[in-house]
């Protein structure tokens, strides 16, 4: 072999180095989201944990809104009525509307963070070692949430906590967030008005168009699938939507095809006795089969 030769031989394999750590950065564990205002299982939910070996919950700590001064304000805190599940990691989470990312709001990742530290004393509860920022950015407010994150991540690590934030699939073709993995939310993918063509909730028809950003997406990926129903009322019809089982397989099966590392951290979405008997113990199975 020539110096030329060599020289391509070694930028391929360093080539097909980096492009297998992207896709094995997720490590194989199951979890789910808990999306309540009140922290309280019941024996069929932690029936649930156990048969399906989750060991992480994405827990929804408080939202982060707009108040009437045009300044971000928490909301909908939840309330801990009983403790810390024994063999589970809690990760906090937050959502905070769009809208308060339109502008920069000085302090804003410091309070933030320290709200959750706080919240974890109080509670009793530790090994909190993630917690994970949940907005629905758009090409306006990117800049200033990706800015944001990056405030967030600076402050958590001071608390040796690192970051994750979620990631919708129109996100996909956007540059990718300053956090140390993102969750793919593999649902609400349509339109809820136009229900008679398509399930708002999940129908691959939605999820085609972002598969070709999925490849070359770089930031570690884990993914989230439906388990969860609307149930609303609509000019006077009452509609419950429902993803089906099928659809979320069919959908989860391409998705992993594009990007196997999908198959390696898989949460549902969320945590309810209901969701949990709407489904049968095959279907979820099959979601957090690796």
């Amino acid at each position: 072999m020539d110096a030329k030769s060599g020289i391509i031989a070694v930028v391929l394999l360093a080539t097909v180095m980096m492009t297998g750590c992207q896709q094995s950065d997720m490590p194989q564990e199951n979890a789910v989201y808990y999306w309540r205002t009140e922290w309280r299982t019941d024996s069929v939910e932690r029936a649930f944990l156990q048969q399906y070996h989750i060991n992480k919950i994405y827990c929804r700590y408080f939202d982060v809104v707009m108040n009437s001064d045009g300044e971000p304000m928490p909301n909908a805190t939840i309330r801990f009525v009983q403790d810390q599940l024994a063999n589970i990691k809690l990760i906090p989470t937050v959502f905070i509307t769009e809208d308060c990312m339109h502008k920069a709001h000085n302090g804003l990742a410091k309070k933030l963070v320290d709200r959750i530290v706080q919240m974890n004393e109080t509670n009793d509860i530790t090994g909190v070692d993630e917690l994970q920022i949940d907005c629905d950015y758009t090409a306006r407010s990117r800049k200033t949430y990706y800015d944001f994150l990056q405030a967030v991540r600076d402050e958590a690590k001071k608390h040796g906590i690192r970051l994750s934030t979620t990631i919708r699939l129109h996100q996909l073709s956007m540059p990718v967030p300053p956090a140390d993995y993102g969750v793919l939310m593999i649902y609400n993918t349509g339109d809820p008005n136009k229900f008679n063509e398509r399930n708002p909730i999940l129908d691959i028809r939605d999820v085609q168009p972002y598969l070709r950003y999925l490849a070359d997406y770089e930031l570690p990926l884990a993914a989230a699938y439906p388990t969860f129903r609307w149930i609303r009322n609509y000019q006077n019809l009452h509609l419950e939507h429902a993803a089906e089982p099928d659809e979320i397989l069919k959908v989860k099966e391409a998705m992993e095809k594009k990007r196997p590392e999908l198959r390696n951290t898989i949460l549902t979405y969320h945590l309810d006795k209901d969701n949990i008997n709407h489904y049968k113990p095959e279907t979820y199975e099959a979601i957090y089969h690796h």
